[in-house]
């Protein structure tokens, strides 16, 4: 895809339009949104998505509107995951419900403006590195089997994180919040733990996006498509929070569906790679079954996630018998 450069300048404005008018209804009414308010909000994204995969099918074919919607399936799958570790932050943070709608917001746009530049760089070197490929093949194959082993290794991830401990280092922080204010002046100029947070949510995503980066490139090796896609699978992520917050702990399969996605990606990229090589038995996997992989994984382990879920529920209820008649 050969776009001039107001392709992409109309792109990144639209984007910072529907986000300027996201954080202003936000900072005008801070509160914790409704499941209905949720749901809106979540299925105005996702038909924003589908409206813009259908114009790329329209307008550029259907391998690139097909390679659009596996990597944005992909990538709204891991920031599904991702979630947990956002609830782990403003749980560890303790931050007011009133107030989570804002720090999400703006860590995600910190997020998007880092990874924005990590898929710069990503896609420079995909470009003249080829045996990048098995590398990022390999490193999938790797997270697929990390993946199993649960969260305390997301856990773990976070308090490793670099970046908020140097933060924390250079910034004086107060103990309290100070309503939504990111800074305060008490005998000098501080910064609250609303800031710390909102750096926590950021750096804590551009962490889980060494995942998922490589990941959109073994669909696609569009930098477009890799920008646009992780752009909405963010984009909606605020409202998802709030939306399946009471659901993720339900969703006992889903890091072993998203393991199989990635593992199934690293094998599809090596053998790409291999492909490109002039390897004759490797064969080149099509986008359709690509996505077709994709989809019918993340489906199958969430039935099965909600069908465990509601098992365990009937074998927690307790029966209370009846008093004995007299």
């Amino acid at each position: 895809m050969n776009l001039p450069l107001w392709i992409w300048l109309a792109t990144i404005g639209g984007f910072c339009v529907v986000l300027a008018f996201d954080f202003y209804l936000v900072a005008r009414n801070p509160h914790e949104p409704t499941f209905k308010e949720c749901v809106a909000w979540v299925t105005f994204y996702v038909a924003l998505a589908a409206a813009f995969g259908a114009g790329l099918l329209l307008l550029s074919g259907p391998a690139h509107g097909g390679e659009f919607f596996a990597g944005w399936i992909t990538e709204y799958s891991l920031s599904v995951d991702n979630l947990f570790v956002f609830l782990l932050i403003m749980s560890r943070f303790q931050v007011p419900r009133q107030y989570r709608q804002k720090v999400l917001l703006v860590g995600i746009v910190l997020a998007l403006v880092m990874r924005g530049g990590f898929i710069a760089a990503g896609a420079g070197a995909v470009a003249r590195f080829d045996w990048l490929f098995y590398v990022f093949g390999a490193f999938l194959v790797y997270t697929a089997w990390k993946l199993i082993g649960s969260q305390e290794e997301e856990e773990a991830e976070f308090s490793e994180n670099l970046a908020l401990r140097a933060v924390r280092r250079v910034l004086p922080t107060t103990d309290t919040y100070h309503g939504a204010r990111l800074t305060v002046h008490l005998g000098r100029r501080m910064v609250t733990p609303m800031l710390i947070v909102m750096v926590a949510i950021g750096t804590t995503d551009l962490l889980f996006a060494l995942d998922s980066i490589p990941a959109i490139f073994g669909l696609t090796k569009e930098p477009y498509l890799v920008f646009t896609a992780n752009a909405f699978a963010l984009m909606g992520l605020r409202q998802l929070f709030f939306l399946v917050g009471g659901l993720l702990d339900r969703l006992v399969y889903l890091s072993k569906g998203l393991s199989v996605v990635l593992a199934f990606i690293g094998v599809k990229l090596i053998l790409e790679a291999l492909n490109h090589d002039g390897v004759s038995w490797a064969p080149e996997i099509p986008i359709l079954a690509s996505l077709g992989v994709i989809v019918g994984t993340l489906a199958v382990t969430t039935v099965l996630s909600l069908m465990k879920a509601a098992r365990d529920a009937k074998k927690a209820e307790v029966v209370v018998p009846e008093p004995a008649e007299r």
